[in-house]
C-alpha cells in the first residue's frame, strides 16, 4: 500500500481511528458528555480530507488506488458528505437517549462510526471482494446496535436484522459467484466491457448467467435499501432497536445502497441486452404501493416510519429505472432525493425522541396534544410529514418532482403516476400523526424538556427541509456534477 493509497483512505482511516479514541476515552472518564463531544467533533477530521479529496478530483479527475479496488470520485466523495453529515446529526441527536444506556456511550458510538467508514467504502468500491467486504463491515455493526437497549423487543431486532443480513449476504455473494464465474473479472470496469460482448449474442448462455447474477446483486443490495421483497426486517428492527439507530439505518444505510446499486448498474450492466429499466420500474411501483398501504394500519410510530422508508426505496427507484431506462435526470434526481430525504428523515426522528423521551410511549396516541405542549418540536414533526408527503415548501416536494420529472422524460410515464397516487395515499398516515399532534387532547402536563444538542440537530434537519425545499440549485447542481462524472466513468 502506497501513501498514496492510504490519501485516498483517509476518511475512513480517520474515522475509525475516530472510533478507537472514542472507546479509550469512555475507558479513562466518567464525564459521558466528553465521548459524545469528541466523536461529534472528531467528525472535523474525516470531513476535511474529504473536501481535500474533492478539490483534487475536481482538478485531476478521478483517482483509483489499492491495486484499482477503490476509486475516488465526484460520486463516492458525494456519498461521504452524506454519511458524514449524517453520523454528525445523529450523534447530536442521540445525546439525551443515550442515557438509557449510560454505561456503554463509548461501544455505541464507536459502532456507528465503524459502521459509517463501511457505507464510505460502499460507495467508492470498483471490484466485487471489496464491495463485499465493505458490506459486511457497515452490516456487522448495526447488528450489534440495533440489539443495544438489551430487551426483549430490542434482541429480538437485533437477530433478526444478523439473520437476514446474512441471508441477503449469501444471495449478494452467490450473485457475484455467477458473475466471477462467466467473466472471469471482478473489477466492475472489465466486468462492464464483458457485458457489453455478452450482449452481442455471440455468447447468450453467457448473457443468461449475467442476468441470474444481477438479478442476485440486485436482491442483495435489496435488502439493504428495503425495498419489495426484502423489507420485511424492517418493522421488526425500527421498532425495536434505539430510535438513533433507527434513525441511522433509515439514512445512511440507505444512502450506502444506493449507492453501491447505481455504481454496479452504471458500470456494468447498462451495456447488457436486459431491460433492467422494466424490472425496477415495477419493483419501485410495488414497492412504493406496499409501504403506504401498510403503513395506514400502524399505532407504533417507528412500525409506521418503517414501512414508509419502504415506500420512499420505490420512490428513490424511479430514479434508478430513469437511469436504466436512458433518462438523463435519473441519476441526478436519485442523488436529490437521498439529500432531502435524510433532512427530512433525521428531523422526524429526532422529534420523536423528545416526545418519547417524555411520554415513555412509541404509539402515536401517546403523541396527542404535543404540538401545544411543545410547539417547536411539534412543528418540526408536522413540517417533516408534509415533507414525506411531498407538498410544498419542502425538500421532499422538490426530491419527487425531479425523479418524477425524469420517469416521464424517461418514457415511464405510468410510474410517474403510481408515485403521485401513492403520495397522496401517504397523506392520510402522515396527516394522522400530524392530527393527533395539534388536534387530539392529552392528560399529559408539562412541556418536553431536551438538551441543547438534540435542539441543535432538530434545527439543523428542519431548516435542511425548508432550505432545499426554497432553494434546491445548489444541491441539484452538485447531484448534476456527480451524475454526469459517474455516467462517463460508467
Amino acid at each position: 500500500m502506497t501513501l498514496q493509497d492510504l490519501y485516498l483512505l483517509a476518511p475512513e482511516i480517520s474515522l475509525a481511528g475516530l472510533a478507537g479514541l472514542v472507546v479509550l476515552l469512555d475507558l479513562v472518564t466518567r464525564r459521558k458528555g466528553l465521548v459524545a463531544a469528541l466523536a461529534l467533533v472528531g467528525l472535523l477530521a474525516p470531513a476535511a480530507f474529504a473536501v481535500s479529496l474533492w478539490g483534487d478530483v475536481r482538478a485531476g479527475g478521478a483517482m483509483a488506488g489499492i491495486l484499482d479496488t477503490l476509486v475516488v470520485d465526484e460520486f463516492a466523495l458525494f456519498f461521504k458528505f452524506l454519511v458524514l453529515a449524517a453520523v454528525a446529526v445523529v450523534v447530536m441527536g442521540s445525546t439525551d437517549y443515550v442515557s438509557r444506556f449510560q454505561r456503554y456511550q463509548g461501544e455505541f458510538y464507536a459502532l456507528v462510526l465503524f459502521s459509517a467508514s463501511g457505507m464510505m467504502l460502499l460507495a467508492a468500491a470498483t471490484e466485487l471482494v471489496s464491495l463485499y467486504v465493505s458490506l459486511e463491515l457497515s452490516a456487522l455493526p448495526t447488528v450489534a446496535l440495533a440489539a443495544f437497549l438489551r430487551d426483549e423487543r430490542s434482541t429480538e431486532a437485533g437477530v433478526k436484522l444478523l439473520v437476514l443480513s446474512a441471508l441477503s449476504s449469501a444471495l449478494l455473494l452467490y450473485g457475484m459467484v455467477l458473475v466471477y464465474a462467466f467473466t472471469g473479472a471482478t473489477q466492475l470496469e472489465e466486468i462492464g466491457h464483458i457485458a457489453q460482448a455478452l450482449a452481442s449474442g455471440d455468447l447468450a448462455f453467457g448473457s443468461y448467467a449475467m442476468l441470474a447474477g444481477g438479478v442476485l446483486i440486485a436482491a442483495g443490495f435489496g435488502f439493504k435499501i428495503s425495498m419489495f421483497p426484502f423489507q420485511m426486517w424492517a418493522p421488526d428492527v425500527y421498532e425495536g432497536a434505539p430510535t438513533p439507530v433507527t434513525a441511522f439505518l433509515s439514512v445512511a444505510s440507505k444512502a450506502a445502497g444506493f449507492a453501491v446499486l447505481l455504481r454496479v448498474f452504471t458500470t456494468v450492466f447498462a451495456g447488457a441486452s436486459v431491460d433492467w429499466g422494466i424490472l425496477f420500474a415495477v419493483l419501485s411501483a410495488v414497492s412504493m404501493t406496499l409501504g403506504n398501504l401498510l403503513a395506514m394500519g400502524q399505532n407504533n410510530i417507528k412500525r409506521l416510519l418503517a414501512y414508509s422508508t419502504v415506500a420512499h426505496a420505490g420512490y428513490i427507484l424511479v430514479g434508478l429505472a430513469a437511469v436504466a431506462a436512458g433518462g438523463g435526470l435519473g441519476l441526478g434526481g436519485v442523488l436529490f432525493y437521498l439529500g432531502a430525504y435524510a433532512a427530512t428523515n433525521l428531523a422526524a426522528f429526532f422529534a420523536i425522541i423528545a416526545i418519547t423521551n417524555r411520554t415513555g410511549s412509541d404509539d402515536i396516541d401517546s403523541f396527542a396534544g404535543m404540538g401545544k405542549k411543545a410547539p417547536v418540536i411539534g412543528a418540526v414533526l408536522a413540517f417533516s410529514f408534509i415533507s414525506l408527503i411531498g407538498i410544498p415548501p419542502t425538500a421532499g416536494f422538490m426530491g419527487k418532482l425531479y425523479l418524477f420529472n425524469a420517469a416521464v422524460q424517461a418514457d415511464l410515464v405510468w410510474l410517474a403516476l403510481v408515485g403521485v397516487v401513492n403520495s397522496v395515499i401517504s397523506a392520510y398516515y402522515y396527516l394522522r400523526v400530524v392530527k393527533s399532534l395539534y388536534v387530539s387532547s392529552s392528560e399529559t402536563r408539562g412541556g418536553i424538556i431536551s438538551s441543547l444538542p438534540l435542539r441543535l440537530a432538530l434545527g439543523v434537519s428542519g431548516l435542511g427541509i425548508l432550505f432545499l425545499g426554497i432553494f434546491p440549485g445548489s444541491l441539484l447542481r452538485m447531484a448534476d456534477t456527480v451524475a454526469r462524472a459517474l455516467l462517463n466513468l460508467g
